[in-house]
């Protein structure tokens, strides 16, 4: 089965050294729509309103073969948060 890398960067670059076994490309590329808003869900309350998470799908010969981002901007409406 072959191994992809998940390569993150959220304001720094986190470096996938393990990967995961994937059935193939299309696998791979869901794995990166679930992983992107599991990150979010916890970074985003740490950090603000204004953040961009991105992943970079790797190939095991490290190729980039998928890249996708996730970006999240909050805005606070009528002076609530005064």
């Amino acid at each position: 089965m072959p191994r992809y890398f998940f390569d993150t960067h959220d304001g720094a670059f986190n470096l996938d050294e393990e990967g995961n076994e994937c059935e193939n490309f299309e696998a791979a590329r869901r794995e990166a729509m679930i992983f992107l808003p599991e990150v979010a869900r916890w970074e985003i309350p740490r950090d603000g309103d204004h953040r961009a998470f991105t992943v970079m799908v790797r190939d095991d010969n490290g190729i980039v073969v998928y890249t996708a981002t996730l970006t999240y901007a909050g805005l606070t409406l009528n002076n609530a948060g005064t």
